[in-house]
């Protein structure tokens, strides 16, 4: 038996060992945070690092769980390729050294050297550690109609799902849904879909997202460096498609949509802006323990933050008062904004046009995710007055990013909206 598979077994045993210390002495389970980041690609689609790197690299960083996205149903394996020099020997070099060459899978097509890239139930056992570290199965199920994509993440599956055809996006996304549904209601897993990047290639608008009622979850921040989280002047931010999104969902009493940071990391081998890399975006769910099961339903709670950098203590509401608690760094300042829109908004709005006519979306009036308040303290708070259709707080810290995804990015933080 190799050293490898010893340390596997070793995981698992110390996996199953922790499951009956989970909860305090009452029995009643303690509220932690975990951060973690949904949406990662590996080898087994357009990703250039192996899996099993890949957590490691997650787990070395401070996190505690990882989706591994990649496209579509996979193949029934993969095996690559490995070139006499360059990026990826580099790459199949290191995973050897960090794993050991009795781990990896390796077979010779004459003078060709090929890699078989391993699946999720076999280096699980290797990386997961009870209340550490954590793997949970998704898929971007991905699809294209009319030149834009749509793309979705489906989170803790049980199975992969086909992509939908439809006559457009939205029709696509539709059917996203109902099939990660049908699978919920037929396994009794619970799961979510995630709507990614709207901004990518200007697939889907504020308008999209509203012929979406049943969508629960989308990306306001990714660290892919072509999503186009700003915006343009033809486009909104992904930021202000929320506030436009949760203004209507509010007042027709639908419920709210959530905001996921994070990485859609391709690139594992070079660091810089260009380059999709881990590290950039992720959420923080406060759940009692960290199981896929327990992680979903508190994100389908809304018990969790997106993040860029801002490290929050905690985030709760007191009655009619939203309460943060951030964990400052010395020298660096925070400015939280409490965003809403308040009831008797001026629904006014105006038609954008692309360069040739043709309708691209709607701009509204400033009373839409307007800031309701400010403040620098590390314990800001909001007393709502119960005019609000919603109110959520964007953290803003003074420090730049390392590595951003766009010009001048600071590192941030959002809560997740309430209602009054």
């Amino acid at each position: 038996m190799s050293a490898v598979e010893v340390a596997a077994i070793i995981a698992v045993v110390a996996m199953l060992a922790g499951c009956g210390q989970r909860t305090v002495a009452t029995g009643a389970p303690a509220a932690h945070w975990w951060k973690g980041n949904t949406h990662t690609h590996s080898l087994w689609s357009d990703g250039d690092g192996w899996p099993e790197m890949i957590a490691d690299w997650y787990k070395r960083n401070g996190y505690q769980f990882l989706a591994m996205t990649d496209h579509n149903p996979p193949p029934p394996e993969r095996w690559v390729t490995i070139p006499a020099s360059g990026e990826q020997r580099d790459a199949w070099e290191r995973y050897r050294a960090r794993f050991g060459a009795e781990w990896v899978v390796e077979r010779r097509r004459g003078d060709t050297l090929q890699v078989r890239a391993r699946r999720l139930n076999e280096y699980r056992p290797l990386l997961e550690q009870a209340g550490r570290f954590l793997l949970v199965p998704g898929e971007e199920i991905t699809q294209y109609s009319g030149g834009k994509a749509a793309h979705m993440n489906g989170i803790n599956l049980v199975e992969p799902i086909p992509p939908q055809e439809g006559a457009d996006p939205v029709e696509i996304l539709h059917k996203d849904i109902a099939a990660l549904r049908a699978q919920r209601e037929r396994t009794g897993r619970p799961m979510i879909g995630v709507l990614n990047h709207p901004n990518f290639i200007w697939s889907q608008t504020a308008e999209d997202l509203l012929a979406l009622p049943e969508l629960r979850f989308f990306e306001v921040y990714n660290g892919h460096p072509l999503v186009n989280t700003l915006g343009d002047s033809l486009h909104a931010s992904t930021e202000r498609i929320w506030d436009i999104v949760l203004t209507h969902r509010a007042e027709a009493g639908q419920a709210m949509l959530f905001g996921m940071a994070t990485d859609d990391a391709h690139d594992y081998h070079r660091t810089a802006p260009s380059q999709r890399n881990p590290g950039r975006g992720w959420i923080v769910v406060r759940a009692p323990v960290l199981e896929a099961d327990a992680l979903v339903r508190a994100i389908e709670r809304g018990d969790f933050y997106a993040s860029t950098g801002v490290v929050l203590a905690d985030v709760r509401r007191e009655g009619n008062r939203l309460l943060l608690r951030i964990e400052g760094e010395p020298g660096v300042t925070y400015t939280t904004h409490f965003i809403g829109t308040r009831r008797g908004w001026d629904r006014g709005s105006s038609a954008v046009h692309d360069s040739a006519g043709a309708p691209l979306t709607h701009r509204y009036s400033g009373d839409v995710g307007a800031v309701l308040a400010e403040s620098m303290d590390l314990e800001p708070s909001y007393v709502m007055r119960g005019d609000e259709l919603y109110v959520r707080a964007r953290i803003v810290s003074s420090v730049r990013k390392s590595n951003p995804s766009y010009d001048d990015e600071v590192e941030m933080g959002w809560t997740q909206p309430v209602r009054p």
